[in-house]
């Protein structure tokens, strides 16, 4: 069979060779369309999400693998940065959400410019690049508020990249400031914005959005939203959250979307899956006999190697979430298709909050060992997937985590396991 590669190693082309054999002919023949560099139907994505054999999902993976290998190598990326949640407090009711608070909570919390610019300081000095922002929304935030952050830390760290402010937050901050999607976004981009995360995507369909936050931001508001965002030169991430509701039918069609959106615009700069964490999720606890408890094992791998397929040529860079899966599980899936680890976040809330155990940081050192044992060289990016270093032969600079751990070590697995590469 050809494959459409040159430059794939012979033992890659044997491996895949081996489990496209063993493959169905359906799903032989999407994965070789894929393979000679055509797109994948939406239809076709949908098949592939729905396979039931192991043989179909070997050679789902063993594809992805490849293709992640054509487009990216064998290296894996990262980026050293801290998430700064300027406010839990949120009235917006999404069901899925344990993060929001009410002003009155004892946990609400809603920081200054001053404490927003003393956290990316923090960052900076532990050679952060970039701080990702987002929060709550406030009833009582005014839309200036956005603005006066971002020129707070760029007056403060002018080198510092600002990644911030979701989709949901751009509708909230344009409304209360009585200002177009467009002009809004002008004026922070003017402020020193410098991209957007493509967050509050979830499933980018009417019907499922309507269970999970009454569609208050809606798929269109979404799409015109960073379509705009793209248009005004500030490139976004682009997500999916699944496991709860939703079904494979919806998860090809979001994909589509999306590839639909950077056939036009070309400014995602990754695509994230973020599975569903049911724990204190009010979208769980209240409903546990009609919401799913998030994806099921086989569902995360196809999830990262479907993506990988039908984004193959559009999107080079998926990105494997370790706040949701843990770092064990995260590298497994770098042989899903992924070739991202995300940042080393230093702070993570929003994970938690919904009851994920992974930690809040895994650090530059970490990352490296994590990416080494699986047979793989460690990248440090910017946030547009600039090169920075290749830790090829040399280690980073170390930092202890900037939150005390307990105890505890995201990396244990490896050293029980020193030996094994997953």
């Amino acid at each position: 069979m050809k494959i459409g590669f040159h430059d794939i190693d012979c033992h890659r082309a044997s491996r895949l060779s081996i489990k496209l054999k063993d493959a169905s002919y359906s799903v032989w023949r999407i994965l070789n369309r894929a393979l000679l560099k055509k797109e994948i139907s939406q239809a076709d994505g949908q098949k592939l999400f729905e396979v039931t054999t192991q043989a179909d999902r070997e050679a789902i993976y063993a594809t992805a693998d490849t293709l992640r290998a054509h487009a990216n190598s064998e290296y894996v990326t990262f980026v050293v940065n801290r998430n700064i949640n300027f406010t839990n407090v949120c009235y917006m009711g999404c069901r899925f959400c344990s993060f929001a608070k009410r002003k009155e909570d004892a946990a609400a919390e809603w920081l200054t410019s001053e404490q927003v610019v003393s956290r990316a300081h923090e960052a900076w000095d532990r050679g952060g690049s970039e701080v990702c922002l987002q929060g709550g929304l406030h009833p009582k935030i005014k839309g200036s508020y956005y603005r006066e952050i971002v020129l707070a830390i760029k007056k403060a760290l002018p080198d510092m990249h600002i990644h911030a402010f979701s989709p949901f937050e751009i509708w909230y901050g344009a409304k209360k400031s009585k200002l177009s999607y467009r002009d809004f976004l002008c004026d922070l981009r003017d402020c020193g914005l410098g991209s957007m995360p493509g967050t509050a995507a979830e499933i980018l369909d009417t019907k499922v959005r309507q269970e999970l936050t009454k569609n208050k931001l809606s798929t269109d508001q979404w799409v015109e939203i960073i379509r705009t965002a793209h248009e005004v030169g500030l490139r976004t991430t682009a997500t999916i959250m699944y496991g709860h509701v939703d079904k494979p039918e919806h998860w090809a069609a979001h994909i589509a979307l999306i590839r639909d959106i950077q056939r036009d615009m070309g400014g995602f700069t990754e695509f994230v899956p973020l599975n569903f964490v049911h724990t204190d999720s009010p979208l769980y606890t209240q409903n546990p006999d009609t919401v799913r408890s998030g994806p099921t094992v086989h569902e995360v791998d196809l999830m990262h190697a479907v993506s990988r397929i039908m984004l193959a040529g559009f999107i080079d860079n998926i990105q494997v979430s370790w706040t949701k899966l843990g770092a064990e599980r995260a590298q497994q899936i770098l042989h899903r298709g992924v070739n991202d680890l995300g940042g080393t976040l230093m702070n993570e809330s929003i994970s938690r909050a919904a009851g994920s155990k992974h930690g809040q940081e895994i650090t530059s050192k970490e990352f490296c060992d994590l990416i080494r044992a699986a047979g793989r060289v460690p990248v440090r990016r910017n946030t547009i997937y600039k090169t920075i270093d290749v830790y090829k032969d040399h280690d980073p600079a170390e930092h202890k985590p900037l939150v005390n751990r307990h105890a505890s070590d995201p990396l244990a697995f490896l050293k029980m396991f020193p030996e094994v590469a997953i």
